[in-house]
């Protein structure tokens, strides 16, 4: 469930997926471009594909259509495309699912997610307010990803009240811009007295949450900020954001 440091390669790396992990649908890696790698190539195969630039500006060309990406955007990549990523000190997020359905290329300026409220969200009071940034949700046409970005207030809770979504999605958090010493407590339980996992987590770590709740919280004077991306089990059926059960304990 834990994968520590999936940001320490330089390239194109893979540190999650359904054939090293709990996921069924959902892999994660990271594309990291400096020193002397500058790009990197590869087919998109029978998955569709979101990138989240972290850091950096990178070029994306896609079956030939060039798209520059600045830091935050997002772009949606259908299956069986063929993909060039170009930058220097570029730091780019990927994660993928497969599916039957062919949508079309969709590029999303972090600009516009900024600037609408049903994409920028800022939920929870004191102790528990944060901030989240759909990038990859209802603005975009695709079968089973969802991807987005979750920045908590100074050692405040996110991800609260817990809550849980097996049956419809799985899910993972990739912690991001956490420098030294910030770090965060992660929680993934089906039952509080026997939690099935609790651990810290930093910069670059990821921890998947196939079942279970799963609320973090970052230590005081820091925030914890994470990418979450969800895979749907059922092709579009299942592909809705903010469907959840709550932990019954704390539905007030």
């Amino acid at each position: 469930m834990v994968f520590r440091k999936t940001h320490a390669h330089t390239g194109r790396h893979i540190s999650v997926s359904p054939a090293n992990s709990a996921t069924e649908h959902l892999s994660y890696g990271r594309i990291i471009l400096r020193d002397h790698i500058k790009s990197v190539r590869f087919s998109t195969g029978p998955s569709e594909s979101g990138l989240i630039v972290l850091d950096g500006a990178a070029d994306v060309t896609v079956n030939g259509q060039r798209t520059t990406l600045s830091p935050y955007d997002g772009i949606y990549i259908p299956r069986g495309s063929q993909v060039v990523v170009s930058g220097d000190q570029t730091d780019i997020a990927e994660f993928s699912a497969p599916t039957e359905d062919l949508h079309p290329l969709q590029v999303v300026r972090f600009m516009d997610v900024a600037k609408d409220p049903a994409l920028s969200l800022a939920p929870g009071p004191p102790t528990q307010h944060r901030k989240v940034y759909i990038v990859l949700g209802k603005n975009v046409q695709a079968s089973r990803l969802l991807v987005g970005i979750t920045v908590s207030d100074p050692g405040n809770w996110t991800s609260w009240p817990p809550h849980e979504h097996a049956e419809m999605l799985e899910e993972i958090y990739v912690y991001f811009d956490m420098p030294a010493p910030a770090f965060g407590i992660q929680l993934v339980y089906n039952n509080t007295e026997y939690p099935e996992l609790v651990t810290v987590v930093r910069d670059g770590d990821a921890v998947l949450m196939p079942s279970g709740y799963h609320p973090n919280v970052s230590v005081p004077g820091h925030s914890i900020k994470f990418l979450w991306a969800l895979a749907a089990h059922r092709e579009r059926d299942d592909r809705q954001y903010g469907v959840v059960n709550v932990q019954p304990e704390f539905r007030q």
